[in-house]
């Protein structure tokens, strides 16, 4: 049989109940839900299906463990206590990559690290019977997690964020990380037979996290994890298997109206490459336009957007104007609704309501707001009379 893990995958705050969801449509149990994580049980295979399915979150932990610690012999004796043999082979590489502490007694990143390390090297030294780790072997990545003094510790199967699709150009900068954008789409009840506009798309994160939902495209599908390499946890035959059930999932054959607009020409340029690398280029319209000609002819559609923020001094003198040519357009589209990430804080006045719901969130280290203004729903379609039962 095998082994369950608890499984830990961290996700934006205020975006627990979007990822939960992503988790149990992939058929697994949840565990426990913590501001900013969720966790769920499930074998190496969940490890493999959490990396290459999940839009939400940022990196998928295995918990190797959880305990209490308030000085640092506690911490070295309970991870000395932990079974590392079952995880790191004796030609692994291992190292604490990140420790966090959040109102604890241990609060010192290096000196956490340090701790933790040596307690590991004193546990498969026991194991091995080795005195010397060459460490030239496949990497395993640990992270570290105090808040109020519990600690947890978690062995880091996907190395590079998930946020990094593979999609962007390198030297690409997002306004907005893929795995928020996703969670914002998935928060809304947007689906690929709807109309989705972004008036401010710059590097076109929303279109094509979008796009890639409607055609049913795996997020991590086309990048490498660090746990491809965990023979010892996980067979590459399981990489193997979901990458190809992904594949099959895949249908990009299928009508979409998703369009994204934006002033500047090379960041469409830039836009346009990410959408070709993702897959989707033929499922969305990009377009030059000013926001003053938002418009559309059809109803109940969704405007999806990250406007500028206005950083620099100039930028934030432009910004009542902006925002209010942005609310008189929107007060044009009958029945439509808006998710709007911004901190300027007019938005209401500017779109003349109050919005339906407000969520704190950070993009990035800035402190925004996500305005939901909620519009009608489109009638339902009458059944055929085949259908009635």
């Amino acid at each position: 049989m095998s082994e369950i893990y608890r499984i830990t995958v961290p996700c934006h705050f205020g975006m627990e109940a979007v990822l939960k969801r992503e988790i149990y449509d992939l058929g697994y149990e949840v565990d426990s839900t913590d501001n900013g994580k969720v966790t769920f049980l499930g074998d190496a295979e969940a490890v493999v299906r959490a990396n290459i399915f999940l839009s939400t979150t940022e990196r998928v932990l295995i918990n190797v463990s959880e305990f209490t610690a308030v000085t640092f012999e506690e911490l070295f004796q309970n991870i000395k206590s932990c079974e590392w043999e079952k995880y790191i082979p004796p030609d692994g590489k291992f190292w604490v990559a990140k420790a966090t502490s959040i109102n604890s007694k241990l609060f010192s990143a290096k000196d956490i690290q340090s701790v933790v390390k040596k307690a590991i090297v004193e546990r498969l030294k026991e194991k091995y019977h080795i005195d010397w780790f060459k460490e030239d072997g496949p990497e395993y990545p640990i992270r570290i997690n105090i808040l109020k003094d519990k600690v947890m510790v978690g062995l880091d199967s996907s190395g590079v964020s998930l946020h990094k699709r593979g999609y962007r150009p390198k030297s690409g900068i997002a306004p907005i990380s893929e795995t928020l954008a996703a969670s914002i789409i998935n928060l809304t009840p947007w689906n690929k037979d709807r109309i989705l506009v972004d008036p401010f798309c710059g590097s076109g994160t929303f279109a094509i996290e979008a796009a890639m939902k409607a055609a049913g495209i795996a997020p991590g599908l086309n990048r490498e994890f660090t746990a491809m390499k965990w023979d010892n946890i996980i067979s590459s035959k399981e990489w193997n298997d979901i990458r190809q059930e992904a594949k099959e999932l895949i249908n990009t054959d299928i009508e979409t109206d998703i369009q994204a607009y934006d002033i500047d020409e090379n960041i469409l340029k830039t836009a346009r490459y990410s959408a070709r690398n993702a897959g989707v280029e033929k499922l969305i319209h990009f377009q030059k336009r000013d926001v003053k000609d938002l418009k559309h002819g059809k109803k109940y559609g969704f405007i999806i957007t990250n406007p500028p923020y206005g950083e620099r001094l100039e930028e934030k003198e432009n910004l009542p104007k902006l925002y209010g040519t942005f609310g008189e357009c929107f007060k044009s589209l009958s029945d439509w609704s808006a998710y709007v990430i911004t901190p300027y804080g007019d938005i209401e006045k500017d779109f003349g309501r109050k919005a339906t719901k407000k969520r704190k969130i950070y993009n990035g280290m800035i402190k925004t707001d996500l305005y939901s203004f909620e519009g009608a729903k489109p009638p339902k379609r009458s059944r055929d009379a085949g259908d009635k039962q």
